[in-house]
């Protein structure tokens, strides 16, 4: 068995869990833009303070994407795991 082969084969397995991490950063923004859009709906006259609220949470829910996509671009091309073989 190669170890290199095997540490390849990881490391693509852990870059696609990786990525698993926008499947909830996607389900949270949806969902907070429909409790948003609800709030609104109810209290027209609170729209300025329930978007930005809002844009805010969504902000800091993208984070949570986008360093799952951080991890899994460095995995792929600029694995460092490589030079511990």
């Amino acid at each position: 068995m190669d170890p290199k082969a095997f540490v390849l084969g990881m490391s693509a397995l852990g870059a696609g869990l990786a990525v698993c991490a926008c499947i909830g950063a996607g389900a949270g923004q949806g969902y907070a833009a429909g409790k948003g859009a609800e709030a609104v709906g109810r209290q027209p006259e609170a729209r300025g303070t329930i978007m930005s609220t809002m844009l805010i949470g969504a902000a800091i829910a993208e984070t949570t994407a986008i360093y799952g996509l951080l991890v899994a671009i460095i995995l792929l091309f600029a694995n460092p795991l490589i030079g511990k073989l």
